[in-house]
């Protein structure tokens, strides 16, 4: 092509500009088209995203029928209890669920250990969720499998169920406890005493991370916004410095009101400690829980109260010294008693156990499963006034049905089956 025959030209394609007001009309029709779309969703679709929120995979043809039968029955509780039959409800949804709990990262990489499978366990069987913080319940394997025997200072057994893909829904058998690890009955106190949590809560410090993080998980706060400076400090250890940096009002504004409704609750734990070898075992791999029984003596402390209970006593010689496992609730007065605590509960005990029970009766635990549940399976928290409205109705239905966690996971479903 000569110069003289190319276009004189170059055509430039048309931009149109559409106004903001037009724009925000167009917005406004995919926005009620799509809600729309979602309300008129019918039965059977509605069951494949109950199954898909609760399972995390699509159901069979089989299941779907079943469960759209369920649906247009009026039935939608035995719809999401269907879903809930798919072993991946248990290997994968509540192993993600519950492992964040497991450590201090809050991380879900972290492999099955005797913690996730005894959650795991309890809401299979449909147990009150109470009892995972003091029960002397822990779930392992069918030993018909083959598996490695549980062992207090590893975790090859739930290691070996995850490697090899094994059915959690299927081969987890319920036991006692005490008579796996060797702990008194009196000591054990679900979760809590179960050797995952002890490696990632009891080991090395001072055993308020155990009680810190059974706060965050649990009762869904921490301790910063329980922090109350009314309280009395008179149980505060001696290891807590009274003038930090040099000045006393650091303690008395802010290391106090923490301090004084954590340590006498803390205190509860005063017989554990994780045991490892911290030069050539630093993470605890092959640690293990230990308990001082009735008899035992620390060579440290001259009684059963393990030695973290009384370190660094020059800090401030006149804090409180350790002598048992006694602990008292300071937060059933002042600002923390919008924790909702029992009534029919003293809110004084000794040991890990009675103090578990004290926490889990509280308002805060039933509230805080069911938001965790919650945004679980709608994916997200409560936005708005009908959300919250949904998450204190299922507050007292997960209560009025003996603590079934099952029973909250298949509300949710329900009620964020149009999400």
């Amino acid at each position: 092509m000569s110069i003289d025959s190319m276009p004189k030209t170059i055509p430039i394609k048309r931009i149109v500009i559409i106004p903001p007001l037009v724009c925000g009309i167009i917005a406004a029709i995919v926005i009620l088209f799509l809600s729309q779309s979602t309300a008129q969703a019918g039965p059977r679709e509605q069951a494949k995203r109950i199954h898909e929120r609760l399972a995390g995979v699509s159901p069979s043809e089989s299941v779907l029928s079943a469960m759209t039968s369920q649906l247009n029955a009026g039935n939608g509780i035995d719809a999401s209890m269907t879903a809930m039959e798919n072993p991946h409800f248990y290997d994968i949804a509540l192993k993600n669920f519950i492992t964040p709990w497991t450590n201090e990262s809050g991380s879900t990489y972290e492999p099955l250990n005797d913690y996730t499978a005894t959650v795991i366990g309890i809401i299979r069987d449909d147990i009150d969720f109470r009892e995972i913080l003091s029960a002397d319940i822990l779930y392992i394997a069918d030993p018909v499998l083959g598996l490695p025997s549980y062992s207090n200072s590893n975790n090859n057994l739930y290691q070996a169920l995850e490697d090899q893909r094994i059915d959690l829904e299927a081969n987890l058998i319920q036991t006692a406890q005490s008579s796996v690890t060797g702990l008194p009955v009196a000591a054990t106190a679900g979760i809590t005493t179960t050797r995952a949590a002890a490696k990632s809560f009891f080991i090395d410090g001072t055993n308020r991370a155990m009680f810190r993080f059974t706060l965050i998980n649990q009762l869904c706060t921490d301790l910063e916004p329980l922090k109350d400076i009314t309280r009395s400090p008179d149980r505060i250890r001696q290891d807590v410095s009274r003038s930090p940096g040099g000045d006393s009002r650091i303690f008395l504004n802010n290391c106090l009101g923490c301090h004084t409704g954590m340590d006498p609750l803390a205190q509860a734990y005063a017989y554990y400690e994780f045991d490892h070898d911290s030069d050539n075992d630093p993470n605890g791999d092959n640690g293990s829980l230990s308990y001082n029984s009735s008899g035992d003596i620390d060579v440290d402390t001259g009684s059963r109260v393990k030695k973290k209970y009384q370190i660094n006593p020059n800090n401030f010689k006149f804090g409180f010294i350790t002598e048992n496992d006694n602990w008292d609730n300071y937060w059933r007065a002042g600002q923390n008693a919008n924790l909702g605590w029992s009534n029919a509960l003293t809110g004084s005990g000794q040991g890990a156990k009675s103090m578990g029970v004290e926490l889990a009766n509280s308002e805060a635990f039933a509230s805080c499963q069911v938001k965790k549940v919650f945004k679980q399976v709608c994916l997200r928290p409560a936005v708005d006034a009908t959300d919250r409205n949904q998450i204190d109705s299922m507050v007292t239905s997960f209560k009025s049905n003996s603590y079934s966690l099952k029973q909250v996971f298949a509300e949710s479903a329900l009620y964020c089956m149009g999400d």
